[in-house]
């Protein structure tokens, strides 16, 4: 099963016997609360316009707990993320595909965390809402009740000491842009750098111009590069766990499977007993 989806193979399955369920899942990191502007509102951005029958959800209180010890994102209550996926009409045995506004983040978060619980068939549309061609509507669906229960898969998710530990035993991912990796500047965490050992991976190098994925072989070059490979265990981190879902996907598509760290670096640079690297090698 592919991980990824394009918008014509989506529009096809749309008006096919056994459609599959839309989730939209338009979030965007934003540092406008900081300046006293508006934050970005997914809500009201699926209301003016949406693929008709998507269902929105919401990133930070569906897919994300509170702020807190575990970082900015961390995982969601599994009970209370189970039954929001029955509202919106997630069940084992409906094909799932969830889409953003284009970035991935977002869209990838859902699809690691349905797929890291158990879902059998999540994709992720290629390029997000902007490869869309079709009608898009502003009606809101009411969809049957769904009947996924998530049961996690312990071998996916990294925590503090796991991803520290893979740093050396395998390939630790960072995936936020570089100049935060090098800590030449940090605009939200306590303070820059990244876990020593991780290697820098920005999500921009997983996409081209269009803001779809590269090619399954180009992704695997980019990350054979990066000594990243089917033979060693890899990781992935970044801000707050959901760029870094992005990661994970393009490495799926590349056929690598690899573990989240979630908390990542906002959950490990606010320990300041962990050592923190900076500058552009690992150590």
């Amino acid at each position: 099963m592919t991980a990824i989806i394009s918008a014509t193979e989506l529009a096809h399955e749309i008006e096919g016997e056994a459609p599959p369920l839309l989730l939209d899942v338009r979030w965007q990191l934003s540092l406008a609360k900081a300046a006293g502007e508006p934050e970005f509102d997914g809500r009201a951005e699926y209301a003016a316009g949406h693929i008709p029958g998507a269902v929105f959800v919401d990133l930070d209180r569906e897919l994300a707990s509170a702020p807190g010890e575990g970082g900015r994102h961390p995982l969601p209550d599994l009970a209370e993320f189970g039954a929001a996926m029955r509202r919106a009409g997630v069940s084992a045995t409906r094909p799932v595909v969830v889409y953003d506004g284009g970035v991935g983040w977002a869209a990838a978060r859902a699809w690691w965390l349905l797929r890291w619980t158990g879902h059998p068939d999540v994709r992720c549309l290629d390029g997000g809402l902007p490869a869309w061609q079709g009608a898009l509507s502003t009606a809101t669906p009411a969809p049957a009740e769904g009947d996924f229960r998530p049961v996690p898969d312990p071998a996916g998710l990294l925590d503090a000491d796991q991803a520290a530990a893979l740093a050396g035993s395998g390939v630790l991912l960072d995936a936020r842009a570089g100049e935060r990796y090098r800590g030449e500047v940090e605009p939200i965490d306590r303070v820059g750098g990244h876990i020593p050992g991780a290697v820098s991976a920005p999500t921009t190098e997983n996409v081209g111009p269009d803001g779809r994925f590269l090619s399954a072989a180009d992704l695997r070059d980019r990350f054979k590069a990066l000594e990243v490979s089917t033979d060693v265990p890899v990781g992935v981190y970044c801000g707050s766990g959901v760029s870094a879902a992005q990661e994970v996907l393009a490495l799926a598509v590349a056929g690598i499977p690899a573990a989240l760290y979630v908390g990542s670096w906002s959950q490990w640079s606010s320990d300041p007993s962990r050592p923190v690297a900076v500058g552009p090698d690992p150590r």
